[in-house]
């Protein structure tokens, strides 16, 4: 059973959430995702910068 990832370097922008963790390869990834109720809005990156234009431009369709 694989190990949970460990994120670190947490930044909230509005309500997504960005965070950077260690892949099971040992490469570094970032991932931004949406905590507003029934988004489903999360993605992976490979840059820090694109993970956080991605939580920037971000909009809810869910209201």
């Amino acid at each position: 059973m694989p190990a949970r990832p460990r994120f670190r370097r947490v930044v909230r922008i509005g309500p997504v959430q960005v965070a950077t963790y260690y892949d099971g390869r040992g490469r570094e990834k970032h991932t931004a995702a949406c905590t507003a109720p029934r988004c489903g809005f999360a993605t992976e990156y490979d840059s820090r910068a694109a993970a956080e234009l991605a939580a920037r431009t971000h909009r809810c369709r869910v209201r």
